[in-house]
């Protein structure tokens, strides 16, 4: 029994502002990290493709788009400050006793930021300042920068799912292992996850804008090039993306009996234990949900006898409560469902590319593209929903509660207040100037545009239309 409990300890006031506000600056931040880590990835295949083929149109996107992607990452860079800081500010709890293991993978991920920082200003500046494939490369740098980055990021946050890497003795840490602390139990899945996650969102997202020209008609060689490059990617990571969610939900099941529990909405422990579409928990009991029988069982050792374990097997005191299990089990079922329709959505678009070989011009079709950016987004929200309410009431779980990580001292609705309008401003700021440099591009046009690696405008593509010539 943690020592909360033996004194009674209830939740302090501060602990709802300083949840909400981590709630709302990781959501926040989550939307920019796939463009940090995949956008710049399927820069570089256009940008790969027109030195490869002397596709000018291709240079002409990896250019407008590499500046895109300069604007989301310093988005990216005032939002994660801003996250660094809340860590000290909101929780000195898990700082103060679990810093020297919490805070290795987060100086791991400060490297990886400096290092993309850097190579991000000499892309940018390297457009026609330096040779195409020295260029190229720098980009290179970037995408892997980002992919370090964001792994250093899930090192952190795996380590508070399962924490291994450190002795305690008398309550404190007194020795740390730092590669067993960055590659924890957890690591390597939650790592592969978000990264497939991270190209499906900004796959679909890009694809999705492209996807709304090609509705208004505009479908020269630019525009479908735009559209099929990151929707060919999303569509490429959804089905490895199930394979992998199916084998960490296992994962799950094996060394997090109570998130999954939570996830399965299992009131006590037993067999053939149904699979529950949507319902809430109220007073320990399922209701309103549609249970499809044994199938939670099946899906957690793919037989009906599996056992679970129930929420009555957790111990009172460290036991989700109703409202946590509601909120964990709902946003599982919203990633999955969404996953679901984006994983019919690339299975639609693989048909109709085998049948015709080009972009396919279906309406509908294109109109499902056109807001799949915005389902994966969702998908994508309802999945950390799941890791991190999914880990309540623990911060680090088997060793620090939330209620006892908080900040104890001051008011901390005005700090919440304050982050809230900060973002406001930078997030505005950011769609003004995207939507302003959008707007100029179309304004612009392509076949009159100075070309990134030459002296005068791009050549017109003569009439280049049919589907092979963009494959």
């Amino acid at each position: 029994m943690t020592l909360s409990a033996l004194l009674g300890a209830v939740d302090p006031p501060q602990l709802l502002p300083a949840r909400e506000q981590m709630a709302f600056t990781l959501g926040f931040h989550i939307i920019l990290v796939p463009f940090g880590v995949a956008f710049t990835f399927m820069m570089l295949i256009c940008q790969y493709r027109g030195l490869r083929r002397g596709d000018q149109q291709a240079l002409l996107l990896a250019q407008r788009w590499s500046k895109v992607a300069a604007v989301l990452f310093a988005v990216g860079a005032v939002s994660g400050t801003v996250l660094t800081f809340e860590l000290g500010l909101l929780w000195p709890g898990l700082m103060g006793k679990y810093g020297s293991a919490f805070g290795f993978p987060f100086a791991i991920e400060g490297l990886f930021f400096f290092l993309e920082a850097i190579f991000m200003a000499i892309y940018i500046y390297g457009w026609k300042r330096l040779p195409p494939w020295p260029h190229f490369f720098t980009g290179v740098v970037v995408t892997l920068s980002g992919v370090g980055g964001t792994a250093s990021v899930i090192a952190a946050n795996s380590w508070m799912n399962q924490p291994a890497g450190i002795v305690v003795k008398n309550g404190r840490v007194v020795d740390v292992i730092p590669s067993k602390v960055f590659f924890n139990g957890a690591f390597w899945w939650e790592m592969v996850h978000m990264l497939l996650a991270a190209y499906i969102v900004a796959g679909f997202m890009v694809a999705g804008v492209y996807a709304w020209d090609l509705l208004k008609g505009r479908r020269d060689h630019y525009h479908r090039l735009g559209f099929l490059v990151p929707f060919t990617v999303a569509a490429i990571a959804m089905p490895l993306q199930f394979l992998v969610g199916d084998t960490i939900a296992r994962q799950v099941f094996d060394r997090e009996p109570a998130k999954f529990a939570a996830i399965e909405m299992v009131p006590t422990t037993g067999t053939h234990v149904p699979e529950i579409l949507g319902g809430v928990y109220i007073d320990g009991e399922v209701r309103y949900g549609i249970p499809l029988p044994g199938v939670a069982s099946i899906l957690a050792g793919f037989r009906p006898s599996t056992p679970i374990k129930g929420l009555d097997a957790i111990p009172p005191d460290v036991r989700p409560d109703d409202a946590v299990v509601s909120v964990v089990h709902l946003a599982f079922d919203v990633m999955v469902g969404t996953a679901s329709l984006l994983l019919l959505l690339a299975l639609w678009f693989a048909w109709l590319w085998w049948r015709r070989r080009e972009v396919p011009t279906n309406p509908w079709f294109l109109r499902s593209a056109a807001v799949a950016g915005l389902v994966s987004l969702l998908s994508l929200e309802s999945g950390w929903v799941v890791t991190e309410v999914g880990r309540q009431p623990w911060t680090v779980v088997g060793l620090l509660l939330t209620r006892d990580a908080v900040a104890t001292q001051g008011n901390l609705w005005p700090l919440f207040a304050t982050v809230l309008a900060i973002y406001f401003c930078v997030g505005a700021g950011a769609l003004f100037v995207l939507r302003t440099m959008r707007r100029r591009w179309a304004e612009e046009g392509t076949d009159a545009v100075a070309v990134p690696y030459g002296p005068g405008p791009a050549p017109a593509m003569n009439g280049r239309t049919s589907g092979a010539d963009d494959a």
